[in-house]
């Protein structure tokens, strides 16, 4: 594994260019903005090599998202841009700092719970909206809550453009989706993005999320550590950022390494 300051200059790297492909990305001062589909939004970071960033420059990228339609959000590396979360406070914003890790080079196997098995989803699964239901439920209720798996019979227009945008980048390998069956109804779902930075294939495992009243049986772990060994047969990096230390450590158990911290600033609700 390449030491931490390549392993985060890699990932800043996979940031920058991540949103290139379907973003138009603006200046506002030291920040770039990318100014992509409301359904498929990319937050503000700070430019690779650029000035120190200012809460005047953070109030100009907010300014450039709401004007787009697109939620004010900044993300970035503390452990590279130190200044930045005096900046983001100052104008207004909240910080939350999540664990950043990184897969080990010899990753750790995890046995999925007997009667679950995982499969990748195609372009035209026509059970995608129900996969996104899951993750939407998943994460709306961190524990605790009862399960409604159905999907509403009417999607919003919102909800079909984020189901359009996702077949789209299923179908175009920009996104690797797997779901987690038990008795022929989904229980989870993950999905890794992989981005060929520089020339080096970078993957960044995201949105693992398990039904609220199944946790705790293992899913979360098996999910993200097929995701990883998917990943791995083309990527030379993947990594995730954890919802929380204790999300981290489970990670830490399939064979990621904690290198830094992820930092994320959004307005506070009302």
């Amino acid at each position: 594994m390449p030491s931490r300051p390549g392993l985060l200059e890699c990932i800043e790297r996979y940031f920058a260019v991540a949103p290139q492909p379907d973003a138009r990305i603006q200046a506002a001062g030291a920040l770039d903005v990318p100014i992509a589909d409301p359904a498929w939004p990319y937050p503000a970071r700070p430019r690779r090599g650029g000035e120190r960033v200012t809460a005047d420059d953070v109030r100009a990228a907010i300014a450039l998202q709401r004007a787009a339609g697109l939620p004010a959000a900044l993300e970035w590396i503390p452990e590279c841009s130190p200044e930045v979360a005096v900046a983001v406070r100052a104008a207004g914003l909240t910080v939350e700092e999540l664990p950043l890790l990184v897969a080990d080079d010899d990753p750790v196997d995890v046995v999925l719970p007997a009667g679950v098995r995982l499969f990748l989803v195609g372009a035209d699964d026509p059970e995608l909206p129900h996969y996104q239901h899951v993750a939407a439920l998943a994460f709306a209720h961190p524990g605790g809550a009862d399960d409604v798996l159905e999907v509403p019979p009417e999607q919003s227009a919102e909800a079909l453009r984020r189901t359009a945008v996702l077949r789209e980048r299923i179908a175009e390998g920009r996104t690797v989706m797997m779901v987690a069956m038990e008795h022929g109804k989904p229980v989870a779902v993950g999905s890794h993005q992989p981005v060929d930075v520089e020339g080096t294939e970078v993957s960044e495992v995201v949105g693992v999320a398990t039904l609220p009243r199944l946790r705790g049986r293992g899913l979360g772990a098996g999910l993200a550590s097929a995701l990883t060994a998917h990943a791995r047969e083309s990527a030379d990096l993947v990594f995730l950022a954890a919802g929380d230390d204790d999300v981290a450590r489970v990670y830490e158990r399939i064979g990621f390494a904690w290198v830094a911290t992820t930092a994320v600033a959004e307005l506070p609700e009302g």
